[in-house]
């Protein structure tokens, strides 16, 4: 066989295999990449993009799901809110805004004060919607147990020391660029990951404040209690397809600024298919929570690197904020 005839039946072969692949993905029957070591390949980079938000809105508190035609009115109504001319909205306050104007309950979106403006919404990213009303799965009304007294306690003596902005410490810990914490749920700016694989150990990182966690694998035992961090102690292990990871030695206020030494999170990651990767978590805390509470978040994958946050280096809306507050304080009348 010639050079050139040898070349051309390869390349009909590639295509064949090529659209064999295709039609198994197609059909369902998708087939998990594996590292030499035999467990599943989920390594590269994936987004938190889902509208979806982690509470489902008390507007429609009896809706579970949504159906194809009101997540496409929904998904029409973001295009027509977030052109890149309006205020960008951040996280969680997404949906709602959207879901308000489908509701006629207010027309327009602008930002928390109403006055000084935000961030253009050119710096939000696109989303991608879903039939689910919450991230929360459990319990079944897609909200968050109560709080317990100490958190009630906890969390409103945070939201009085960020009125008063005495100093740094007052400020929670995204103002100051350490964390935001773990396992992080924000989406749809700077809401991507990176995961990296070895036999002994897998590495979690995030795009906002580039926190990286380290997953010691096999089961390997937590520290003493003693021993916290921002990102508390990660021991994982694999059942099945699905990689589970343990984490225990937070230090208080590490999850929702209102979490306690008690907080112990299990995640599962399990690819679902080519795309998408399924990452549930469940998070118990008996002096936070009322009971424990899951989610369940779809990552996408993305061809796009994770670049540089470097929050520190332009974080000076932190002096801003506290100038701010020495601002008002000089205009109040001097106490008699």
């Amino acid at each position: 066989m010639r050079l050139r005839d040898f070349i051309i039946v390869g390349c009909r072969l590639c295509l064949v295999i090529s659209a064999f692949a295709l039609t198994v993905v197609a059909q369902g029957q998708y087939k998990t990449p594996r590292t030499p070591d035999g467990h599943p390949d989920f390594q590269g980079v994936w987004e938190n993009d889902i509208a979806t938000p982690l509470e489902r809105p008390k507007e429609i508190a009896d809706r579970p799901t949504l159906t194809d035609a009101e997540v496409e009115k929904m998904r029409q109504k973001a295009k027509e809110l977030f052109t890149g001319k309006s205020d960008a909205v951040f996280f969680d306050g997404f949906y709602p805004a959207v879901l308000d104007n489908v509701l006629g309950l207010r027309q327009g979106f602008k930002s928390v004060d109403g006055e000084t403006g935000d961030y253009g919404s050119e710096w939000n990213d696109e989303r991608t919607w879903e039939n689910r009303t919450s991230l929360i799965t459990d319990p079944p009304d897609g909200r968050m147990p109560a709080l317990t007294p100490r958190a009630i306690e906890a969390r409103a003596a945070a939201r009085k020391a960020m009125e008063r902005s005495w100093g740094v410490k007052d400020r929670p810990l995204g103002d100051r660029c350490i964390t935001y914490g773990s396992p992080q749920l924000t989406a749809g700016y700077q809401s991507f990951y990176q995961i990296v694989e070895t036999p002994s150990a897998v590495m979690i990182m995030t795009e906002m404040f580039h926190d990286v966690r380290v997953v010691k694998m096999n089961n390997r035992a937590h520290p003493p209690e003693k021993v916290q961090g921002w990102l508390g102690d990660s021991s994982g292990h694999w059942e099945g397809d699905t990689l589970v990871v343990d984490t225990t030695n937070y230090r208080p206020s590490a999850f929702q600024g209102i979490s306690s030494e008690k907080l112990h999170i299990i995640e599962r990651y399990t690819l679902q298919d080519a795309s998408t990767l399924r990452y549930e978590i469940t998070v118990n805390d008996p002096d936070t929570y009322a009971t424990p509470w899951s989610l369940m978040i779809p990552l996408h994958r993305s061809s796009k690197p994770v670049y540089e946050y470097a929050c520190h280096e332009g974080n000076y809306s932190l002096a801003g904020i506290l100038a701010g507050a020495r601002a008002e304080e000089s205009k109040k009348p001097a106490s008699k």
